[in-house]
Order: C-alpha cells, then structure tokens, then sequence
C-alpha cells in the first residue's frame, strides 16, 4: 500500500490499515496531543480504530508543541 504522510510517500505490506495501526508503526512512543486529516479531512482520535486508510490516501499528522 503506497501512503502519501506528511508529504513523503510511503510503503506498507498491507492490504488495509487503521488510522491507529498506521500511528502504532509510524510513532508509536508518541501519540498524546496528535491530530490527523485523511485527504484533508480531520479524523477524531474516537475513530482511529475504525477508520480504513486506502491506497494513495494522503495523510496529515500534526503534533501539538509549547512555545511562548
């Protein structure tokens, strides 16, 4: 499966993945203050589990940081 995160295209031994289990192998230490669009519609972290990435699917992973 072909993946465009982040602007960088990906490859993926898969037939089907999550949004979660696509999060588990891209980072899985870090996914608290994380948001994520699929063709840039936001997906809420309630459907993760549920919602099916697909082929050439762009994907947007955005991390929250602090600044001042």
């Amino acid at each position: 499966m072909e993946l465009k995160i982040n602007q960088q295209t990906k490859f993926f031994n898969a037939e089907s993945l999550s949004v979660q289990s696509l999060l588990d192998l891209e980072i899985p230490q870090k996914q608290n203050g994380i948001a994520v669009a699929v063709n840039n519609t936001v997906v809420p972290k309630t459907n993760w589990n549920e919602f099916l990435v697909q082929e050439t699917d762009e994907i947007l992973i955005i991390s929250a940081t602090q600044g001042g």
